[in-house]
């Protein structure tokens, strides 16, 4: 799948060099495809999933068909759209997986926040259109999504950070040595 995703980014990018660099072309075309995904489960979930206005739980208590279809489509679109940033937006990242997964699944529940608050402050306080709202708020959150993961969640060491790391383990390993000859004698 990273090869194909690959193949059809690099044959479309020449037509975009010009106005964006490589990766945040990428960004944009996993981002994108992977929001068309989520719109797209969503509405299926809604439309064909769940008929009915309440949706009865493994839990007992009933969630409402959106919420229930916004579940679907997140369990589906969160583990590929760290995936896809994972291996075809930011492979260089040298922060271990599971770190790149936990930084992952708190820049998401960030963003939700920041589109709940942002559409809420453009509806309700600055009294625009909800759906000038949304475009706003996607553009803001985008920006800052792809600012967060690029400098945090999936973030390249510069080789001066690499050999400070290094130089790091190698004090650390000297003192337990020592410890641990101390503690022998």
């Amino acid at each position: 799948m990273k090869n194909l995703i690959n193949a059809v980014i690099n044959y479309f990018y020449p037509y975009f060099r010009r106005l964006m660099p490589l990766q945040t072309f990428k960004y944009a075309a996993c981002g994108g495809g992977n929001t068309i995904l989520d719109i797209t489960l969503f509405y299926l979930s809604v439309h064909y999933l769940f008929k009915t206005p309440l949706v009865p739980t493994p839990l007992g208590f009933p969630i409402k068909q959106h919420v229930a279809a916004f579940l679907v489509s997140f369990t589906i679109t969160f583990p590929l759209g760290f995936y896809m940033s994972r291996t075809i937006v930011f492979p260089g990242s040298t922060i271990r997986g599971r770190i790149q997964l936990f930084r992952y699944f708190v820049l998401v529940m960030i963003c939700l926040c920041l589109n709940y608050l942002f559409i809420r402050l453009f509806v309700e306080q600055c009294h625009l259109y909800p759906t000038v709202s949304k475009i706003l708020t996607t553009f803001i959150v985008v920006g800052f999504s792809f600012l967060t993961q690029k400098h945090f969640t999936f973030k390249e060491e510069t080789p001066e950070e690499g050999a400070f790391l290094e130089a790091e383990a190698a004090m650390e390993t000297e003192v337990l040595d020592g410890e641990g000859s101390k503690n022998r004698k």
